[in-house]
């Protein structure tokens, strides 16, 4: 064999490991979630422990709360657009500090807890079509703060690593007060907080608050101031550019307002005497989109 045709023999070998390996990094490559769950038959949810009414462990272990039972309700969309015969759901405990990690790592594929959308965060992780919209306000013993200006001087707690905390620095800091802000790692430990009296107030979604009143040593010793001090949209978190994805979640839940399938979830979560507020009416007809 010549040199000339060694070269040329070498050369055909190499683009041939060339394509042989690319080929095998696209076969080993990830692919979209909805690939991954007509593969599995599993949709695997991330939801909070610590957050009712919208992400919790019930008295028996069970995960609950309405972004809960609102993603069953997209799973079993999902199902029937898939064209699968099932759909199992895997849950995935996530905490306030590394939920949208979770979603990073690939380690679940819908967040559903009281996420708040804003734009730093549309940087790390995409975001559904709006889910629930409330504000936060002050949970207070007899005397507390029932507004901002009053918290000038005060120790109030926050759950910590949330935009709750940075909108609530973010107000103090614009209006100039002093006040000191005391991170807390659960929402139950900020009410402990509040129960014992080592902070004046506790400042969280209006929803969470009313909530969390039950569960105090005292719940006829706590109110929920009547200010809002922010408003939070949310949404269910899930892998940034899987539009595929995107999509399939954006139909169900249109589907599910369209069809007015939340009424029994929010019985369950808020009980059957409290009504959606108008805002969040007007945000469920606007979030259905037609297909």
């Amino acid at each position: 064999m010549t040199s000339a045709t060694i070269k040329l023999v070498r050369a055909l070998t190499g683009i041939a490991l060339l394509v042989f390996t690319v080929a095998a990094q696209a076969d080993e490559a990830p692919g979209g979630v909805l690939a991954k769950i007509r593969q599995d038959h599993t949709i695997r949810i991330a939801y909070r422990e610590d957050a009712p009414p919208f992400s919790y462990k019930d008295t028996i272990g069970e995960p609950a709360g309405l972004m809960v039972d609102l993603c069953k309700a997209v799973a079993q969309k999902l199902t029937t657009q898939l064209a699968l015969p099932s759909l199992r759901v895997a849950y995935i405990p996530v905490t306030a500090a590394d939920r949208f990690e979770t979603i990073q790592q690939r380690k679940a594929d819908l967040l559903c807890e009281a996420t708040s959308v804003t734009l730093s965060r549309r940087e790390v992780v995409g975001f559904s079509v709006d889910t629930f919209v409330d504000g936060a306000s002050l949970m207070i013993r007899p005397g507390g703060p029932r507004d901002l200006q009053a918290l000038a001087g005060r120790k109030v707690g926050v759950l910590a690593g949330t935009t709750t905390e940075q909108a609530l620095r973010a107000m103090l800091a614009k209006a100039g007060l002093t006040a000191e802000t005391i991170p807390a790692k659960s929402h139950a430990e900020g009410l402990a907080m509040l129960d014992d009296a080592r902070i004046s107030a506790y400042f969280a979604d209006r929803s969470i608050l009313v909530t969390l009143i039950k569960n105090s040593k005292d719940p006829a010793n706590l109110t929920v101031a009547d200010a809002y001090l922010t408003i939070e949209p949310y949404a269910l978190a899930m892998l940034r550019g899987d539009e595929d994805f995107r999509l399939a979640v954006d139909r169900a839940l249109s589907h599910i307002y369209r069809a007015g399938e939340l009424a029994p979830m929010f019985a369950r979560a808020f009980g059957a005497n409290l009504q959606p507020a108008p805002i969040l009416q007007a945000m469920y007809l606007i979030s259905g989109l037609p297909d």
